[in-house]
C-alpha cells in the first residue's frame, strides 16, 4: 500500500476519534516527520468537520519532505492556521483556550532524547492541563522498551496505528499512554494476523 494512503487513513482515523470526544478547538503540534504528516491530515479533517483547528509546526517548512510535505501543501489550501517554525513563545497562550492538544511531534522512529525546542514543547503540553491525544505513541516514549527517553508526553489518549506497540506492555509505559485505542488504517487483516504480535 502506498505510504501516503496509510498517512491519509491514519490522520482520518485519529480525526474521527477526536470528533467523538470534542466539538471544541484543537491544537495540533507537529514535527517534520511522518508523525507530523499525520498531524497535517488530522487538522484538515477536523477543519472539514467544522472544528476549529490550528497547527503548531516545530520545523522549517523547507525541511519537510516526502508524504508529510505533500500533506502540508494540501493543508495550506485550507483555512487552518499553521504557525512555525518555532512557536514556543506563543505556545502557552495557544494551548490555554483549546479543548484538546494533539501530539504529532515524533513517531516510533525516535532514537534519542528530545532536543530543543521539543523539550520545551513537551513540558508546555504536559503542563497545559488540557487533554492530550498522542498519535501512534506519546512523543519521547520508546516503542520497543516502553521506557521514556528524556522529556515525554503524558497522553490522555493514545491512538496507536495498526496494532499496539511492544513497549506498551511495560509497566513503565502506562503513566504516559493513558487510554489506548488501536486505529485501523487499512492494512490487510491477513497480514496483521500473520505479523502482528500482541504486547
Amino acid at each position: 500500500m502506498p505510504s501516503i494512503l496509510l498517512m491519509e487513513n491514519a490522520g482520518r482515523a485519529v480525526a474521527d476519534l477526536l470528533l467523538r470526544k470534542t466539538k471544541g478547538r484543537v491544537v495540533v503540534c507537529c514535527g517534520k516527520g511522518n508523525n507530523g504528516g499525520d498531524g497535517f491530515v488530522i487538522a484538515r479533517h477536523l477543519d472539514n468537520a467544522g472544528i476549529s483547528a490550528e497547527v503548531l509546526l516545530f520545523a522549517e517548512p523547507a525541511t519537510i519532505t516526502g508524504d508529510a510535505e505533500i500533506m502540508l501543501k494540501i493543508l495550506q489550501h485550507t483555512s487552518v492556521p499553521v504557525l512555525g517554525p518555532n512557536p514556543i513563545p506563543e505556545l502557552a497562550s495557544r494551548l490555554s483556550d483549546c479543548d484538546w492538544v494533539v501530539d504529532a511531534l515524533f513517531g516510533t522512529g525516535l532514537s534519542g532524547p528530545a532536543r530543543p525546542p521539543f523539550v520545551a514543547a513537551i513540558e508546555a503540553i504536559n503542563g497545559s492541563g488540557k487533554p492530550i491525544f498522542a498519535v501512534d505513541i506519546p512523543s519521547g516514549l520508546d516503542c520497543d522498551t516502553g521506557q521514556p527517553i528524556g522529556a515525554t508526553i503524558r497522553a490522555t489518549v493514545t491512538g496507536t496505528l495498526v496494532a499496539q506497540k511492544k513497549g506498551f506492555a511495560a509497566p513503565e509505559a502506562k503513566p504516559y499512554l493513558g487510554e489506548v485505542q488501536v486505529l485501523d488504517i487499512g492494512a490487510p487483516r491477513t497480514l496483521l494476523e500473520k505479523y502482528a504480535t500482541p504486547p
